[in-house]
């Protein structure tokens, strides 16, 4: 019972840190006015949280060594909690980011920590429980962020964005410190940081994040877009040149060279594509199409997370007596589907047209994480399984952003030649194309429509931008599905055999 405590502690720590990206999302219209920050400078709150993320994941394993798995992540909890107050409490810009900054790093060190704990702190048997439950406050995070945040914004005011993260973040620090302990520290290992792959490290993924921003805008190939590339190809180069040749490694890469971690890395990469790519997708078309608020939107799809907390306790019972690469096909096979399923969109869909491809992908996520997280982990020795935790969680949220990068590039590229090409079919008098734009059918009669006066075209004009729009979002769907499908051309690669043995009581 201790032992589940402490980790439900940790756990709620992940949510929090999860939890508070997405929450803060619903709201940048309203901290963009309270605290008068330019249009051009508000995707930073967002940016600065992700940066400082992804920059302190791959750190998690190297920083356990140093302060042990309890302290770091009593570290990283209080200082999740006091950025949260501070970004609660800021008047202006810089405060904001700095809070953010400080905010993203103590919680991408969290995310690691809290899954290497399951493997350390319970017997094999009870490993599969311990990931089922982690994997659960992971998911439902980004699932439940639409609603909390819209509710929090329109009851309160953004500012309870930040301050709802002050009691579960003390909680948590506390139960942490005081029931769990499963290492020790070893702090001579700071005179040996190796701070040259420090920094190649930082400005490899920072450039990267930069270029998934800014990319879809300026375009892959400009100048901006070139200069950041090449900053993360060679920090990038230079970091794992450094790493592979320490005898103290900042981060262990050789990690890779186990095929079935490298395998189950990638598929952790191709479930963030997905994951955070329908997480993105769905309320975006709800509020731009739908005209929704962020609690509706929020009601809307908290139906991934119903389904997703139905189906864990029968994917653990699975898992626990199926071979995992079966396993890993049909979670990821259903999950393609239910992306699939998204792509048959109208500017009418709405509740009912969301509801059986959430419920899809609800129940496929247990079966994508639960395999492949045990497959990554469950084997490695103590003192390895903590940088291999932050690298396999690194790739899902390295898969995230190139996701979400490749939504906005289709979102800007697509929608002028779909408004390009319903045009000329509703000019050649097309019935379903006028159905799927909303206009009256009696003049469409599969017959060229003639000359069109000038009031018509200014009438028709939003109607089809909002049309290609549709057709742009189905378009991601339908991208997102196809990655995912394609992913199971590695599943003949991964380890095979069930769990032995295990107790899902």
């Amino acid at each position: 019972m201790k032992s589940w405590i402490a980790f439900l502690a940790l756990c709620l720590g992940m949510f929090m840190a999860i939890l508070d990206i997405q929450i803060v999302a619903t709201a940048l219209p309203e901290i963009q006015s309270a605290i008068h920050i330019a249009t051009d400078q508000m995707s930073w709150i967002q940016t600065s949280y992700l940066i400082a993320e992804v920059i302190a994941i791959p750190l998690t394993g190297w920083l356990t060594r140093v302060m042990s798995t309890r302290w770091l992540f009593v570290s990283a909890i209080l200082g999740f909690t006091a950025a949260s107050l501070a970004c609660a409490l800021s008047s202006g810009f810089a405060g904001l980011i700095v809070g953010r900054i400080l905010q993203g790093f103590c919680g991408g060190v969290i995310i690691p920590t809290v899954f290497a704990a399951g493997f350390q702190l319970f017997p094999e048997r009870m490993q599969i429980k311990a990931t089922v439950v982690a994997g659960a406050f992971a998911m439902l995070a980004p699932t439940l962020g639409p609603l909390i945040g819209g509710w929090l914004t329109e009851t309160y005011s953004w500012r309870w964005l930040f301050l709802i993260n002050i009691a579960p973040g003390l909680l948590a620090a506390a139960v942490a410190a005081k029931l769990f302990d499963v290492d020790r520290p070893t702090w001579s290992l700071i005179r040996n940081l190796d701070l040259p792959a420090l920094i190649s490290l930082a400005v490899s993924l920072a450039s990267f994040e930069l270029l998934l921003k800014h990319a879809p805008k300026l375009g892959w190939l400009s100048g901006t877009s070139l200069g950041l590339g090449a900053l993360f190809v060679i920090g990038g180069w230079l970091c794992v040149r450094r790493c592979l040749r320490a005898e103290e490694k900042l981060i262990d890469f050789l990690a890779f060279r186990d095929l079935g971690f490298a395998v189950c890395s990638w598929y952790s990469f191709v479930l963030g594509m997905g994951l955070y790519g329908a997480v993105y997708l769905m309320p975006l078309f709800l509020a731009y199409v739908r005209q929704h608020s962020p609690l509706e939107i929020g009601m809307i799809v908290l139906v991934t997370g119903a389904a997703q907390l139905a189906a864990a306790p029968m994917a653990a019972w699975a898992d626990a007596r199926m071979d995992a690469r079966l396993l890993t096909i049909v979670g990821y096979a259903l999950f393609a589907v239910g992306l699939y399923l998204g792509a048959e969109l109208t500017f009418e869909s709405d509740y009912d047209a969301h509801f059986w491809p959430q419920i899809l992908r609800g129940a496929a996520i247990p079966l994508c994480l639960l395999p492949t997280t045990r497959l990554a982990l469950a084997d490695l020795p103590a003192d390895r399984l903590a940088m291999a935790s932050g690298l396999f969680n690194l790739m899902r949220n390295l898969g995230g952003a190139i996701g979400l990068a490749l939504i906005d590039t289709m979102l800007a590229v697509r929608p002028e030649g779909h408004a390009t090409d319903i045009a000329a079919r509703l000019q050649s008098g097309d019935r379903a194309t006028a159905a799927f734009v909303g206009l009256p059918l009696e003049r469409f009669a599969g017959q060229p429509l003639g000359p069109v006066d000038a009031a018509t075209v200014e009438i028709v004009r939003p109607l089809v931008e909002r049309a290609a729009a549709v057709s742009a979002f189905n378009d991601c769907w339908l991208m997102l599905a196809a990655l995912v499908a394609a992913s199971l051309l590695a599943a003949p690669f991964l380890r095979k055999g069930p769990a032995k043995g295990v107790d899902l009581g």
